[in-house]
């Protein structure tokens, strides 16, 4: 019942604006080559640096106060562009910056433009290699003005400053470099920057990300958000593996979020930074029984997060399946075995039902905030999920009493879950959240009464604190662990529109019913996601463009980095809400696995497409097993049936997907579906 976890000192209302990471009207462009990570805010807020640079070590975390670029009482001012002439000053100014997203020989590049007096600026900002740790900006000045000037150009980090002078000649156009570099180890690396020639991607760089995945949906909105999930997904990765599961806020790892992003990884073609992840998550984030960390920590039985183990297994299973690297599963079958063995343990076993019981829930409560033990939908769900990775794993290393073993617990679980008229899942013929090992439904929390983590929120008022209805519910709609389009699927997610807009106004899901919120009330772009795939797989186009409006509008949807929730939050004692990077593991997951419907397993690949409303052609090619995968999926047009070609040669179309073996080689398909 410690709770000490959940209580953080970083006051944003100590120090310069810029320490704020939830600033209004601010959004953040992540870049990064796994040696240095940058964020590029540009702000509309007041008092805020409009265009300033957050410099970090991705190897160590911490809030965005720690950035080596960022003064505490002058903020990121000193890398903000300065332009000097005939005594008067200008730089960017708020609400006037033009800010997109775009490439370099390839390479994702934030370009932002402005103008003053007469001045027109674009600055890009890029990572040009993958073997130090330096990014460049590229400053490009014209002169619109018929009059010749000079020109001074100001800008540095903290105390150090650059300068350089220039002279302009009529309609006249100059380029500057600058490069940005971190030096020393430890947990505060020394930043530096200094005017260089202009850069010259390197070979690696280039084919690091020319080698991804390639995704043309046709649509402005769609391409957008798997474009910025594919640009930033990657770069906010140490070369270590390392990831800040909330970026600025938690400063911590968790096995859960990092599996999900190394499967998302593994799908946009990034294997190499997908395996390193999982690698890192084998060696430091699972003990020696089995058991997986979260928040950088190992739990009390009681409070084992079984779900993890479950999603490390299956995240496992795509990696092997997207790359064709079995050499990673037998240097640790040892420590997969002890992962999906670890759940099965009689203590977290119950008896009569055979469902796994504990004294925490999906989002993290725990006794402390009331949650009795009981069985936690999400951790059958992922368990059981897990298991049949497991099993597929066992099979192919030729540990075949393994296999049948986990095989037969997962279905034994999953029946469990789903079907046992008693202690199941399912409740007013809907999915539930927790049930209790007594068997009676947990509709209610109640926090122990000495828990006053922040007074304002709503779980610390009076009234009832209800747990359901609960977005996780989704999930199993989502990975098809029931039919999308039965009566149990629809009654669930029409018990999850009570999320939608609880004690807010402007759209989104929020994660569970308010009441029992012990952080601020307002909507998740994870949470919601888990929705749209569920609303996806169920055929309610407009729910799921709802939902994918909602992101593009708010903020943080122009440069694609979203904040874990939208709302008021008490900071201190709660962190300042930070960017969580499984929002983009989420968007991979629905164009890539539903929309694209390419599922690769162990031993082929499995093919499913749908389009939605609204898209009428796609086409990919996603890297798998060395070589393209070229796959076009197009509307019928009237009159005309559904049909399938693979290498030219037609197919039997069938609504259940099409499957082939590995050893096929697959490398083009065209789907013409209703």
């Amino acid at each position: 019942m410690d709770v000490k976890e959940h209580i953080y000192a970083d006051d944003p209302s100590r120090g310069h604006p810029d320490v704020r990471t939830f600033l209004p009207a601010t959004e953040y462009y992540f870049l990064g080559n796994g040696l240095i990570q940058a964020a590029l805010q540009v702000s509309a807020q007041l008092g805020a640096t409009p265009l300033g640079l957050v410099l970090m070590n991705p190897e160590f975390l911490g809030p965005k106060r720690s950035s080596p670029s960022l003064d505490p009482d002058r903020g990121l001012s000193a890398t903000a562009l300065t332009l000097v002439s005939a005594g008067d000053r200008w730089t960017a100014q708020p609400g006037r910056i033009r800010a997109l997203w775009t490439e370099t020989e390839g390479i994702p590049t934030v370009r932002a433009s402005w103008a003053a007096s007469g001045w027109q600026v674009t600055e890009s900002f890029f990572c040009p290699d993958r073997t130090r740790a330096r990014l460049v900006r590229v400053v490009c000045v014209r002169n619109a003005r018929r009059a010749s000037r000079s020109l001074i150009l100001r800008t540095g980090i903290k105390d150090a400053t650059l300068s350089r002078s220039a002279r302009f000649s009529p309609g006249q156009d100059r380029t500057f470099f600058i490069e940005y570099a971190l030096s020393g180890r430890g947990r505060a690396p020394a930043a530096s920057c200094s005017w260089c020639r202009a850069p010259s991607p390197s070979p690696s760089a280039r084919s690091f990300w020319e080698n991804g995945a390639r995704v043309r949906l046709h649509h402005p909105l769609l391409d957008h958000l798997l474009a910025v999930a594919r640009r930033q997904l990657p770069a906010v990765v140490a070369a270590s593996g390392k990831l800040d599961g909330g970026i600025w806020q938690y400063n911590l790892e968790w096995v859960r979020d990092q599996a999900f992003i190394s499967e998302a990884l593994a799908a946009l073609g990034f294997t190499e930074t997908a395996g390193t992840l999982l690698g890192r998550i084998l060696d430091r984030f699972v003990t020696e029984d089995g058991a997986t960390f979260d928040s950088s920590r190992q739990r009390p039985a009681e409070e084992c997060e079984f779900d993890q183990n479950g999603v490390l297994l299956s995240a496992l299973d795509a990696y092997a399946s997207w790359s064709g690297d079995m050499a990673f599963l037998r240097r640790y079958w040892q420590k997969i075995r002890r992962i999906a063995e670890f759940p099965l343990k009689p203590s977290f076993r119950h008896h009569p039902s055979g469902l796994l019981h504990n004294q925490r829930e999906f989002w993290e409560r725990h006794a402390a905030y009331g949650i009795e033990d009981g069985f936690e939908l999400a951790h059958q769900l992922f368990v059981a999920r897990g298991l049949g990775s497991a099993a597929g794993i066992a099979r192919l290393l030729g540990k075949n009493r393994e296999a049948e073993r986990w095989l037969r617990m997962g279905w034994s679980l999953r029946r469990a879950a789903f079907e046992d008229k008693r202690f199941g899942l399912v409740a007013d013929g809907r999915l539930i959240k927790r049930r209790l090992v007594s068997g009676e439904v947990q509709r209610e929390i109640v926090p122990v009464p000495t828990l006053m983590l922040a007074i304002d929120v709503p779980l610390f008022k009076p009234g009832r604190h209800y747990l359901n209805p609960d977005a996780s519910t989704a999930l199993p709609i989502a990975l098809g662990f029931i039919p999308a389009r039965g009566g149990l699927a629809e009654r669930t997610l029409g018990e999850l529109e009570r999320l939608w807009n609880q004690r807010w106004k402007d759209g989104g899901y929020g994660r569970y019913h308010v009441s029992s919120e012990p952080d601020s009330p307002g909507p998740w772009p994870f949470a919601s996601l888990f929705v749209a795939r569920a609303y996806f797989e169920a055929g309610e186009d407009g729910k799921v463009w709802r939902i994918l409006d909602w992101l593009g509008r708010i903020q943080g949807g122009h440069s694609g980095s979203w904040f874990e929730f939208y709302g008021p939050r008490p900071v201190p004692p709660c962190p300042q809400v930070g960017i969580v990077p499984w929002t983009w593991a989420e968007i991979v997951f629905l164009v890539i696995r539903h929309i694209l419907g390419v599922r690769p397993t162990l031993k082929g690949l499995l093919l499913r497409p749908r389009l939605p409303a609204g898209i009428d052609e796609v086409e990919a090619e996603l890297p798998l097993r060395g070589r393209v995968l070229r796959l076009a999926v197009e509307r019928a047009k009237a009159g005309a049936g559904p049909a399938c070609w693979v290498e030219g040669r037609r197919h039997p179309f069938s609504k259940q997907g099409f499957h082939w073996h590995h050893d096929k080689k697959v490398t083009t398909v065209r789907v013409v579906t209703k």
